[in-house]
């Protein structure tokens, strides 16, 4: 029988074997004076000083920090000045005179038709405005307590807390 060959390693020929090398001791560093760094860098501090006199400065009972304000400019000639337009009245103001000028409590939907009948306000082109505003009215309560201009007087229902118009 045959022995296949192709793939075995045949031992390498014995030769002499090397000395192990030796470490050689690496020779000590000189020894150098320590350079020791500041703390902090001597731009930084000569700002930090210059810092600490403006303080001390501002802080001298006598003097008072003063500050400059621009000078007003002047509109271009030929500029159009108009005056400022009046905002419009929102939601919960012109809800806030309808409950007060009812006298009754009043749901949002009759809210929101009374005060597009008097023109007080009218929806943007919103698909829900009487949710909107009911939810309006209650963020009202819920963060201004006691001081809201409204007042749940039922379930959907809200009253004035004023008389007579806001």
């Amino acid at each position: 029988m045959k022995t296949a060959t192709k793939n075995v390693k045949k031992p390498a020929p014995k030769t002499a074997k090397a000395a192990p090398k030796k470490a050689t001791p690496k020779p000590a560093p000189k020894a150098e004076p320590k350079k020791t760094m500041p703390l902090v860098d001597p731009r930084i501090a000569e700002k930090a000083k210059a810092l600490d006199a403006a303080v001390a400065k501002l802080a001298t009972p006598g003097l008072k920090a003063t500050r400059k304000e621009a000078p007003k400019s002047e509109p271009k000639p030929g500029a159009k000045t108009e005056p400022k337009k009046a905002r419009k009245m929102g939601a919960l103001d012109a809800a806030a005179i309808v409950l007060a000028d009812a006298g009754k409590p009043m749901r949002s939907k009759d809210l929101i038709a009374e005060m597009a009948k008097r023109g007080l306000w009218a929806s943007p082109g919103g698909k829900t405005p009487e949710a909107t505003l009911y939810a309006a009215i209650l963020r009202e309560i819920g963060a201004k307590g006691a001081a809201a201009r409204f007042a749940r007087a039922g379930k959907g229902e809200f009253a004035s807390t004023k008389k007579g118009g806001a």
